[in-house]
């Protein structure tokens, strides 16, 4: 009698959707972490995806991190969100030196169906399929290659002169319902003359997620 293989364990959309912005949450607090934003006291060591990450334990940042992630969720579930930015700016002369870029891909468009006004909205009948299978394992995996990849940015991006802060952009949908008490209309935050290095990207079977990060050389940021 032969034993069946062991099945995979499939991936909801709205797994996917937590993944995303799990990603999203744990990224942030690296490009912090390593690109030397705050100080290394300001955080601890967790685990996630088989790696010891570093999350901020600052009270102010992370209640900022979990209030930018609490409307990103709403958003990345509503299929709203295309790309998420962060990017870095000099205290001293305000201007951008740095930009970390995370494009957001809905793999099956199939997933979207026409509303009666004429807007797309997912269908809530039936557990949407996905595109592509995937396990959780794998998945992790391709996100530990990109984490690796930000913590290996420090051999090849400048070092950050003089004191800097972040803010996060959110490139949503027109349609999207926006908390205009905590977010507001922003330029782009791009690097002026930048150097451009692509990194690796993960897929979940109904989310790819590209990334990349823009700076300046040398002496060119101040």
């Amino acid at each position: 009698m032969a034993v069946p293989a062991p099945t995979r364990s499939k991936l909801t959309l709205k797994g996917s959707d937590k993944i995303v912005s799990e990603f999203f949450e744990y990224s942030i607090n690296s490009i912090l972490f390593q690109r030397a934003i705050y100080p290394p006291e300001d955080f601890k060591v967790v685990k996630k995806y088989g790696l010891n990450m570093l999350v901020t334990a600052d009270e102010d940042v992370r209640k900022y991190i979990k209030r930018i992630m609490s409307q990103l969720n709403k958003w990345i579930c509503d299929s709203k969100v295309s790309k998420l930015v962060v990017a870095v700016t000099s205290k001293d002369t305000g201007e951008v030196v740095e930009r970390w870029q995370f494009d957001v891909e809905l793999f099956n468009q199939g997933l979207l169906s026409p509303s009666a006004a004429g807007k797309s909205e997912i269908s809530q009948q039936t557990e949407p399929k996905l595109a592509e299978e995937k396990s959780e394992k794998e998945i992790h995996a391709e996100i530990q290659a990109i984490i690796r990849q930000i913590t290996a940015s420090v051999t090849f991006l400048p070092i950050l002169e003089g004191r800097c802060t972040f803010n996060v952009l959110v490139y949503a949908d027109g349609d999207a319902e926006v908390p205009e008490a905590e977010w507001c209309d922003s330029d782009p935050k791009d690097v002026k003359n930048a150097e451009q290095v692509k990194l690796r990207s993960f897929t979940t079977g109904a989310h790819r997620v590209d990334t990349m990060v823009s700076y300046q050389l040398g002496d060119a940021a101040y």
